[in-house]
């Protein structure tokens, strides 16, 4: 996918009239070499993983570290019982979010969508929608060509790395995909895909990368649910008719810039931010010890 510029794809929608996910799978055909059918079968591929990570998530299973893990299954209980503010849908997204970032967590297998620290996003907010029926197969292959289409502008403009862009780079790269993908499922345009793109990530500009004890856990996993959250808002933002007023683009660039000034210690490294707090610091010493036990 050669695409470097949203306003470059968005551009070409309106000038040849081509739906999106048609420009970025015809451009990922000329770059990877692949035919359209081996193209759409590896597509195909991935959606059946995120399926069978959903479909595979035990409640009972933790992390190596005991931090992670049965969250999902709370929250679909709770929201059973009429416990939550959120039902329906939007439970749903929570749950699948959590399930798939606590299966990250596990060791179990994933796809990174575009990070594994964010592997939660996408699936969480496709999953209900083919779930109930709302979106068949053929839709959600389409989306995913468009998350992707954007997730690589993103990597050519800026980065999809926690350890250089912060988490706004991986939960943040993340949400506004799948905000684009929402988009497109809705049957909106391409400027609206856009917009979404832009708000999405917008909102979750500047969030750094303070994974505690340095695993993918805490805050990883909860945050997987504000990026499939902030999705479905800067989705139904844009599908209103609401824009963000700054170019998908210059949101980017912005992010990147913004990644750059970060201090590292606030960039995956597991010093700075939440990891650097007395309880962080304590949760990474009973890591550390539990790892030595273990070697010994």
């Amino acid at each position: 996918m050669a695409f470097s510029s949203v306003h470059e794809m968005v551009e070409l929608c309106k000038s040849t009239g081509k739906p999106l996910f048609e420009l970025i799978l015809e451009s990922d055909l000329a770059e990877s070499g692949l035919t359209r059918a081996e193209s759409e079968a590896e597509m195909h591929r991935l959606w059946s993983v995120m399926q069978a990570t959903s479909d595979g998530y035990c409640g009972a299973d933790r992390s190596m570290s005991g931090f992670a893990g049965g969250d999902a299954a709370k929250v679909s209980a709770a929201a059973a019982q009429g416990l939550l503010y959120a039902d329906g849908f939007f439970a749903e997204v929570m749950a699948e979010a959590l399930k798939t970032a606590e299966c990250n967590a596990c060791m179990k297998r994933i796809v990174a969508a575009p990070t594994a620290g964010s592997c939660g996003v996408l699936p969480a907010v496709l999953l209900p929608l083919w779930r109930r029926g709302l979106a068949d197969e053929a839709a959600i292959h389409r989306a995913l060509y468009v998350a992707a289409g954007f997730g690589q502008v993103v990597a050519a403009r800026a980065t999809l790395a926690g350890a250089e862009g912060g988490c706004q780079a991986e939960v943040g790269a993340a949400s506004a995909m799948a905000a684009a993908a929402l988009v497109d499922l809705k049957g909106g345009t391409a400027e609206q895909c856009a917009q979404a793109f832009a708000m999405a990530l917008t909102n979750l500009e500047g969030l750094v990368c303070d994974p505690v004890a340095g695993l993918v856990e805490i805050p990883c996993v909860k945050r997987n649910v504000i990026g499939a959250m902030n999705a479905v808002s800067a989705a139904d933002m844009a599908l209103a008719g609401v824009v963000g007023h700054i170019p998908a683009d210059e949101v980017i660039d912005a992010m990147a810039e913004v990644g750059s000034a970060m201090s590292k210690d606030l960039r995956e490294t597991g010093i700075g931010g939440l990891a650097g707090t007395p309880t962080g610091r304590a949760i990474c010493e009973i890591v550390t010890m539990n790892n030595e036990e273990e070697e010994d």
